[in-house]
């Protein structure tokens, strides 16, 4: 069972459709760690256009779900509550494996420090158990 339904997450992120990148999460510590699942489905719009006939969801994606991930993370915080994470920086994102419908993207997100409104962590998507994708991520909290 789910520790957050997608209608709890978006209690918590401002993004909605087409922008929500997570379905649930599985684990949270605040400030500390997420972990939360997002199910790939060929009826997505983006596989219109990226790529006819070869469906891949894109890469700068599955790099903003691990952002989504880390800003629940943060934003859980009650110093945070009602504001907004966005990206302060992304570096040495590795892309290891394909992201096609049909899978299920497990994000996982470790917080490294904070100061002030700044934060970094670090980031690793998981598809069957495999790395598919890394990331360090830099965040700046708003009102």
């Amino acid at each position: 069972m789910s520790l957050m339904t997608t209608t709890e997450i978006m209690e918590i992120l401002p993004h909605r459709y087409p922008m929500l990148m997570l379905d649930t999460i599985e684990e949270l510590e605040p400030g500390v760690k997420c972990v939360a699942k997002k199910n790939i489905s060929i009826n997505e719009e983006i596989f219109l256009g990226h790529f006819p006939g070869d469906p891949t969801f894109p890469g700068a994606l599955t790099v903003e779900a691990l952002a989504q991930t880390g800003a629940v993370a943060l934003l859980s915080l009650p110093e945070f509550k009602g504001k907004t994470a966005y990206f302060g920086g992304i570096k040495k994102a590795r892309y290891r494996k394909m992201i096609r419908p049909g899978d299920q993207l497990i994000l996982e997100v470790t917080l490294d420090r904070m100061r002030g409104p700044i934060g970094t962590g670090k980031g690793v998507v998981y598809v069957d158990g495999k790395k598919a994708t890394t990331a360090e991520l830099t965040f700046i909290i708003g009102d």
